[in-house]
């Protein structure tokens, strides 16, 4: 019996395997409103045989998206737009999920293909906000530092999202706090340089606002559905958050109800060194599933199918998320249970093509 095929039950959501979406965004939005093209994008790959399809980083707010072209989820328009999506990924026996996010002091830059320049005012940019000050690079915009205000508002369209989120069909939440991002950027030192109460050491580093949103969260997100959590485990960077503070900050999330940790790394700062390489970071998945008692998810250059199964099979993380593999190949879990001898049900008007 192939674990990796095996289901994975989560308060009461069971997904039919361990084969996970990860949040992958395509900058082909407008005003936030998800199209035909992500209807198709996470449509196909419900098809294609994965248990979780996860919508990409959605921002709570205009002023959180990472670029003009991101979805967002602020208003009953976008709640209304990604409604049909979810209806098609749960037709096809797959769990619909969507990541919350704000971009910090990464935000307003162009699409990836234009080049990922900060954009002005003028070419349809906005002013970043951040714990502090402190630019991403030297390209980059001085960020605004953030009042209490600012972060009591942000916390609040985090709530507002959240319901939004089940509201669009959605049974599975991700909280963004990974890869730069804003509540990446209050946990880690590097971008955090405040000296009040929301930086410091770790404890205030890490309470408001990203424990305050993890519990805020929960509390209005349905008992019965599963939350999640992405991090960058480590910044990979001398004076950064790290995988010590990672796996304490983890213990917290869980007595909050977090049910899964995405485990990701790096991408606070540009002159991370990063030893990329195949499941590269699935030791992070491991050792925060062992010493933080919580399931993981692992992510990060997981290619092939036997490389997945043991992954799962071996107790280092509970699933795996894929994101470049499933764009090169939406059917890659078909796939890899052709490989893994794993006989599991496809699309009925496939079947022609199973054997």
């Amino acid at each position: 019996m192939s674990r990796l095929f095996s289901p994975l039950t989560l308060r009461a959501t069971t997904f039919k395997n361990r084969i996970f979406v990860s949040p992958m965004c395509q900058y082909s939005c407008r005003d936030g409103l998800p199209t035909d093209w992500h209807l198709v994008h996470l449509g196909s790959r419900a098809v294609g045989g994965a248990a979780l399809v996860i919508a990409e980083a959605t921002a709570v707010s205009p002023e959180g998206r990472i670029s003009p072209y991101d979805c967002g989820l602020w208003s009953d328009a976008h709640t209304e737009a990604f409604h049909r999506i979810t209806t098609f990924i749960k037709a096809q026996a797959c769990v619909p999920g969507i990541q919350l996010a704000h971009a910090g002091r990464k935000a307003a830059t162009d699409a990836p293909w234009k080049g990922g320049a900060p954009l002005s005012d003028a070419a349809g940019g906005w002013l970043p906000l951040a714990p502090s000050p402190l630019p991403f690079d030297e390209r980059s915009r001085t960020p605004r530092e953030m009042t209490l205000a600012d972060i009591e508002r942000v916390v609040a369209d985090f709530e507002a999202a959240a319901d939004r989120a089940l509201s669009a069909g959605f049974e599975v939440l991700e909280l963004h706090m990974a890869h730069g991002y804003l509540l990446h950027e209050f946990l880690s030192p590097l971008a955090n340089r405040r000296d009040d109460a929301f930086g410091g050491d770790l404890d205030r580093r890490i309470h408001l606002p990203p424990l305050t949103i993890a519990e805020r969260v929960r509390a209005r997100w349905p008992r019965e559905l599963p939350l999640f959590v992405r991090i960058s485990c480590t910044d990979w960077a001398d004076g950064g958050w790290d995988l010590a503070q990672s796996i304490y900050f983890c213990q917290r999330l869980k007595t909050l109800g977090v049910d899964l940790i995405d485990c990701s790394s790096a991408a606070l700062v540009p002159y991370a060194k990063i030893p990329a390489g195949p499941g590269f970071q699935v030791p992070f998945a491991a050792a925060i599933r062992r010493e933080a008692g919580i399931a993981t998810g692992a992510v990060g250059l997981i290619t092939q199918a036997a490389q997945a199964e043991q992954i799962v099979a071996t107790e280092q993380a509970d699933a795996v998320l894929l994101a470049r593999e499933l764009l090169r190949d939406p059917y890659w879990p078909l796939h890899a249970a052709r490989t893994l001898r794993a006989d599991i049900p496809w699309p009925v008007p496939y079947h022609r093509a199973k054997n």
